[in-house]
Order: C-alpha cells, then sequence, then structure tokens
C-alpha cells in the first residue's frame, strides 16, 4: 500500500497519477515548481515519460518508489513530472537539448535545468545505482562548478535557438518532381528489409508514412519494387508478433528484424494511421488479410478503446501484473489446456513451442506460415479451418480476458483522436462501410464539442478538457479530419469548420518570416525556445499535415494564396525529401502533390452518397472531390449543372472542366 502522496494527486494525467504515491516530492511543470527553483537557487529535475512507457514503469519502481533515492532527490532538485504527451512542447524541447549533448533519445527522459530551465545533462533509463550516481554528482558540480555548468547551459540555450528550418531550409533546386521521387526511392530502396518487410534495422517501427507514399509512388510509376515492399511489410507485419492477433490492434514496435517481440504498449496514433495504411494498400492490392487487419483493428478500437461519448482512448500499457506482456503471451500447457484436440494445428499455426518460443518458457502468437501451403499439408478447406481457427481465437480471446488487463490511458488526445477520423474515413472510403463513418462522426462530434472553444483547441480531455491548449498538431490533424470528412459526406459544415481552423492556426502559429508553423501558439506558456516540427517521426510532421491541409483547401475553396504557401513549404524542404525520405515521407506525399496537382471531382445531383460510395473504392491518391444535391456557394460547385435526371461528375484541372459524365468508369478514364 502507498506510504506516501505528493502533489500529483491533483493531476488529471494517468501517467502522473501512477506517481503520486512516489515519496519523491514531485511538482507538475508550472509556476509553483519554477519559481522554487528560482527563489532557493536548485537545479530542475524534469522527468519526462507517458503511462503505458514500459521503461518508465521500471525508473519508478526501482528509484523513485525507494525512500532513500527520493530523499536525494528532494535535498538538491526540485523535481518535476512531465506527461509528454500532454505537454509534447516540454518534450521535444529537452530531447533536443539531450540529443545535442550526444544521447540517444527515449524514455523516460530524465534532464536537469538551470533554474532559469537552461538544460546541460540528461539521459533516459538508469539504473538504480546510477541515478544515485548521477545526483550525486549533479549535486556536487552545481555547487563546486557552478560557473561551467552555466557555460554549459548557454550553449545548449543558443543551439535551442536555432530551428530545423534555419538549418536546413533552401531554395528548389530539384530537377523536377520525377527525379526528385526517384532519388526519395532510391534511398529508401537501399536501406529495405526485403525478406521481413520495414527497413533493415532493429528496433523496428512501422513508419506508416513511409509506406503511404510508396503506395502513392508506385501509383504513379507503376514502380513494382515499390508495391512488392509495401506488401511484404504489410504482410509481415500482420503477421508478426506486433499485431494482436485475437482481439487486433498494433503494439508500439518490434524489438527485433522479424516483427516477432514487441514492447506491448498498444498507442492510439500507431493504430490511426494503420488503419489508413492498411485501408489503401487493400484498395491497391485487394489482399484479403489487409481488409481483416482493418476490420479488427477497428473492433478493437470499439471494444478497448473508445469513450460512451465517441472519444479514443489514448494508449494500452505494456505491463501488467508488473510483467512486460504478461497479458498477450502463452505456455504450451495453457494452449494445451484450452484448445484440446485442436492444439496440435494451432501449435504449427502459430509457432507455438514447448519450451517457448520468447521469454521464460512463454509464447507470442505469430501467422507467417503461408496458409495455403498449412491447409494444404493438413488436408483441410478453407471453412473448415475458419472454423477451427475462430473457435480458437474466441476460446483464448475469453481466457485472456479473465487475466488482469494492461493499465489503460483514459485521456483524450486532440491531435490522436483526429488521426483516428482519418484512419476511419480512409476505411469507408475504400469498404463502404457506415460503421466507419458513424465513429469518425461521432468522435468529431465530440471533440468539437469537449476539446473545441470558438477557433481554440485543447490538448487533452479526462472528464473535463485541460488547461494546456492546442498545439500545431492537434490543428494540422483537426483539420485535416474535417477537409477528409467533408469530402465522405459533402456535409459543407465539417469544411467551414476546417477553414475557420486553417485561420486560426495562421495567426497563432505562422512565422511569414520563414513560412513555416511554429509548433507552439502565440499564447502558449513561453518556453526557452518555440520550436518547428519538420520532420517524421512515429507521427508524421505537422508542418507537412499544415502543408498538405493549405493545398487541400487552397484547392477546394479556389485560394491561390493557401496553394503558393503550400508549394512554399514544400519547395524549400523538397531536398530533404531526396536525402532522407526515412524522416521525410510525408513531405514526399506533400511535395507529389503539390507538384503534380491534385484533380478536382465535382458530382452534382440527387443520390451522390452510392456515386461517392463507388468513386471511393478506387485507389486515387491524388484526388479532392466535392459534391452537392442541391445548390451551393462554394466555388467549385459554381456553374456544375446536373444533367438530365441522373448525378453527374465533372473532372477538373486547375478549375478547367473535362466534358461531363454520369458513371464513374467515364470518370476515371479522364483522370490523367
Amino acid at each position: 500500500m502507498p506510504t506516501s502522496t505528493n502533489r500529483l494527486i491533483h493531476s488529471t494525467s494517468p501517467y502522473l497519477l501512477q506517481h503520486a504515491h512516489n515519496p519523491v516530492d514531485w511538482y507538475e511543470w508550472g509556476a509553483e515548481a519554477l519559481e522554487k527553483a528560482q527563489r532557493e537557487g536548485k537545479p530542475i529535475l524534469v522527468s519526462i515519460g507517458y503511462s503505458s512507457c514500459h521503461w518508465c514503469h521500471v525508473m519508478e519502481r526501482e528509484s523513485f518508489e525507494h525512500d532513500n533515492i527520493a530523499a536525494v532527490m528532494n535535498d538538491a532538485f526540485v523535481c518535476i513530472k512531465v506527461d509528454r504527451e500532454e505537454r509534447p512542447d516540454i518534450d521535444q524541447l529537452y530531447m533536443e537539448a539531450v540529443q545535442a549533448l550526444g544521447v540517444n533519445g527515449g524514455w523516460p527522459l530524465n534532464v536537469f535545468l538551470t533554474p532559469e530551465q537552461k538544460p546541460f545533462f540528461g539521459g533516459t533509463y538508469f539504473s538504480p545505482s546510477s541515478w544515485v550516481q548521477v545526483l550525486q554528482n549533479i549535486h556536487k558540480a552545481f555547487q563546486v562548478n557552478r560557473a561551467q555548468i552555466e557555460d554549459t547551459a548557454e550553449e545548449l540555450r543558443l543551439h535551442l535557438l536555432r530551428s530545423d528550418v534555419q538549418r536546413f531550409k533552401q531554395p528548389y533546386q530539384g530537377e523536377g518532381l520525377t527525379a526528385d521521387l526517384a532519388d526519395a526511392f532510391k534511398k529508401l530502396q537501399s536501406h529495405f528489409d526485403t525478406q521481413w518487410g520495414g527497413m533493415d534495422r532493429a528496433p523496428k517501427f512501422i513508419m506508416p508514412s513511409v509506406w503511404l507514399f510508396l503506395l502513392r509512388y508506385h501509383h504513379l510509376t507503376r514502380d513494382e519494387a515499390a508495391l512488392q515492399q509495401v506488401v511484404i511489410t504489410l504482410q509481415r507485419t500482420a503477421a508478426g508478433g506486433i499485431y494482436d492477433t485475437l482481439a487486433g490492434g498494433f503494439a508500439r514496435y518490434s524489438v527485433d528484424p522479424y516483427w516477432f517481440a514487441p514492447h506491448f504498449e498498444k498507442m492510439l496514433y500507431d493504430n490511426a494511421q494503420l488503419l489508413s495504411l492498411y485501408s489503401e494498400a487493400y484498395a491497391v492490392t485487394r489482399i484479403e488479410r489487409f481488409k481483416e487487419t482493418v476490420y479488427e483493428t477497428f473492433d478493437w478500437l470499439q471494444q478497448e478503446m473508445t469513450h460512451t461519448l465517441g472519444g479514443f482512448y489514448s494508449a494500452l500499457d505494456a505491463d501488467s501484473e508488473g510483467v512486460e506482456g504478461q497479458y498477450y503471451i502463452w505456455t504450451k500447457a495453457e494452449l494445451q489446456e484450452l484448445l484440446g484436440k485442436d492444439e496440435p494445428l494451432l501449435a504449427e499455426y502459430y509457432d507455438i513451442k514447448p519450451e517457448g518460443n520468447w521469454e521464460h518458457g512463454n509464447n507470442i502468437l505469430t501467422r507467417h506460415k503461408p496458409e495455403a501451403e498449412f491447409l494444404q499439408k493438413h488436408h483441410l478447406d478453407s471453412d473448415t479451418w475458419k472454423i477451427i481457427l475462430d473457435r480458437a481465437k474466441k476460446t483464448l480471446h475469453a481466457a485472456r480476458a479473465k487475466r488482469v488487463r494492461p493499465g489503460l490511458d483514459d485521456k483524450v488526445i486532440t491531435a490522436w483522436n483526429a488521426m483516428t477520423v482519418c484512419g476511419l474515413v480512409d476505411a469507408y472510403r475504400v469498404f463502404a462501410d457506415d460503421r466507419f463513418l458513424n465513429a469518425a462522426e461521432k468522435n468529431m462530434t465530440f471533440l468539437t464539442a469537449s476539446l473545441q472553444n470558438g477557433d481554440i483547441l485543447y490538448r487533452s480531455w479526462k472528464g473535463k478538457h485541460s488547461v494546456t491548449t492546442g498545439f500545431l498538431d492537434d490543428y494540422a490533424y483537426m483539420i485535416q479530419a474535417q477537409l477528409k470528412l467533408y469530402q465522405a459526406t459533402f456535409r459543407e459544415e465539417w469544411l467551414h469548420r476546417a477553414t475557420a481552423l486553417i485561420g486560426y492556426t495562421l495567426a497563432q502559429f505562422y512565422d511569414a518570416t520563414d513560412g513555416y508553423f511554429y509548433y507552439s501558439s502565440l499564447t502558449a506558456e513561453p518556453l526557452l525556445s518555440r520550436k518547428k516540427e519538420i520532420f517524421d517521426n512515429v507521427i508524421p510532421s505537422s508542418n507537412a499535415i499544415m502543408a498538405q491541409n493549405l493545398f487541400h483547401a487552397g484547392t477546394l475553396l479556389d485560394n491561390d494564396h493557401w496553394k503558393q504557401m503550400a508549394v512554399a513549404m514544400t519547395e524549400s524542404l523538397s531536398h530533404l525529401v531526396k536525402s532522407e525520405p526515412n524522416y521525410m515521407s510525408q513531405w514526399a506525399i506533400a511535395h507529389t502533390e503539390v507538384r503534380k496537382g491534385m484533380a478536382e471531382i465535382v458530382m452534382t445531383g440527387k443520390g451522390l452518397r452510392v456515386l461517392r460510395r463507388e468513386w471511393g473504392q478506387h485507389y486515387l491518391p491524388f484526388t479532392l472531390v466535392q459534391g452537392t444535391e442541391d445548390k451551393s456557394d462554394l466555388p467549385l460547385l459554381q456553374d456544375k449543372p446536373v444533367l438530365g435526371d441522373r448525378p453527374t461528375l465533372y473532372v477538373c484541372y486547375n478549375k478547367t472542366c473535362r466534358l461531363p459524365v454520369h458513371t464513374v468508369e467515364e470518370a476515371l478514364s479522364q483522370i490523367q
């Protein structure tokens, strides 16, 4: 039982609440802690993590829960806990500082600051003995070598003031879109793992934006190597331990090159993007497992990650009962007892070993065996096998449900929810299943009601919205989601909402001196440096998403100024698309859209829902769709009469339209 309670008990963050009974005298980031550091002349220890972070839990158990270690921390430092998901601005700033010191980034992130918030030392996970040594050394150095520490801190501050845009922006010197994309593809291809998918490294993150770009590259060039790598990656990830074959949903990453052993936390933002990726890949390939993966992941979201009001929770923990992956792993004996006579067959299918295929005699379920060969070997037809497999999955799922569940981070984050809306709309477009659209609209209705006040977005919600207002990714993904919803439904409310948010984002985040967006708004709490997010991480660059938003909305609304802003943003970084495509894939997509242009598809007349659904099932990544069954004031819908009594389609480029047609097939023949 907890023997102490600190001030984090008053937080709403699930991560901070996990630390509310530590003997460490934790503060939340804010005036109280920062003023205390200045008043007492103490260095600040900022410890940053998130609720589903395995190594955050380990360091808490080993260090922060122990009175003797807490005493050293409390005596020498002002200790601040930060939830990186609620305050990504703080995390970005101090992660860059630690990396500038030559330390690999990760979480928990532990950073030491001067009382003026300037970083001078940091790292990630520390064992208990090394942590105590670090604390003692820094305390002593701060007393004895304060001037040297201040010099280091000032150098880091100056480094942080220089933005990535300043470092990397340069005039467009490309040889044209075809050459730019070919260079990017060659760079990516040089790192393909052609056997297991993904890139030739471990640990492996799926990085959906890379494969979304390659789908578009294949669409433009018909380069089969690009599509082949997408297919092998998605087949391997859906078959590996990184995917929960019983309930759906992907873990954050694999620790090995084979997608076998994940860190078992499931993050909303990964699964949001993977809904889009697997849906698009199905539209291109019609591979049935891709469709199954979308539907299973959607079911997991609905059953385990959805608030009754429609918001989506943030994450499921990796650990349960203090053991990583405990909820998801099986011994051979457990499976024999549960599956009975079917167990030998299923053990072969799932690669189950008597000694365990993982750690401590445990097994992770994987599905890498080619199903057709497996059925042929065992003289099974597909219908019989489906009955056996479905029965086994239900049995194991029911048994697993009796275990202690992983912790749920039940805060609702605006950006991640909007990303999920995008994924659901993409799934609806491909599969024409109203359940996807209904979930998307319910979520967006919740976001606009609970996390938006006028044009102001809030970062998160847990019973009420946070005090922290939204960051650029919140606005960028909210705009993107509303633009997608408009094109899926032709409800002009969503387009008007997106337009208003673009105006607010330009007023609050845009830097006219270089043409890019700050991550925090003009009214946000000032930190040491106001950063701009340029590179993709596990979440794509918010500036790249904004470039797409400006180009898409500019096209839909005939706003050439917004389109030119997008052109300038993409061209100035296009050299990085060629040289660093792993971290610029969202920019590669934006660059392609801007340089190639988007076809403007206009639908008019009664009965557009059926026509729109039919249109959406084709893979058409370089099109934007508008429609109305009645009159509309939108520019592209002007002077587009209905011909006869049938719905009419217009295919337009830069406001110049082909002859009107009545069927999707006729319109497809007009697309360049």
